[in-house]
């Protein structure tokens, strides 16, 4: 059975959780700036059938964290499990993220991707992703820096 055969991609449950943040750190996707609890809190309350994990024998190996405002689709934490890194299930995953945003009429995904980020940038561009020819700006609303658990409370109440 070939790796993809085994590959089964679904809604993140809340017991997923600290296997995909293990994930993300393994993928070196969390930065100080994001809390990783705090943004899959907030993602559960919007949208949350949109954020993805792929499994293989019962392990989390991929994820993808999808949305659409009714204008824009957008993908962010997706990752792959680095020993499984060029086996095909980043596609596969994106390619599950691609159809549900499509079945919600959005007609566009966004993304961002640090520029030293090579590697990724290069996944994207095989997959049919094209640079814009745009700035992208942030504003951080929120502090999340480690130690700020005001809005982690609030956030797990809801």
């Amino acid at each position: 059975m070939s790796r993809l055969e085994e590959f089964r991609v679904r809604p993140f449950e809340p017991d997923d959780q600290e296997e995909v943040i293990r994930l993300w750190h393994d993928c070196g996707l969390v930065v100080p700036q994001n809390d990783p609890v705090k943004d899959i809190a907030r993602k559960l309350q919007f949208q949350p059938g949109l954020f993805l994990v792929g499994e293989r024998e019962g392990q989390i190996v991929a994820t993808a964290m999808a949305g659409y405002d009714g204008h824009r689709g957008w993908i962010n934490y997706l990752a792959v499990s680095p020993a499984l890194q060029g086996s095909g299930l980043g596609r596969r995953i994106m390619e599950e993220a691609e159809a549900r945003l499509r079945a919600l009429g959005c007609p566009k995904i966004n993304l961002q991707v640090r520029t030293s980020n090579t590697q990724v940038i290069a996944f994207y561009e095989r997959i049919g992703y094209k640079r814009d020819d745009v700035v992208s700006f942030g504003k951080r609303l929120v502090d999340d820096s480690p130690g700020d658990d005001t809005n982690k409370k609030d956030l797990l109440k809801r």
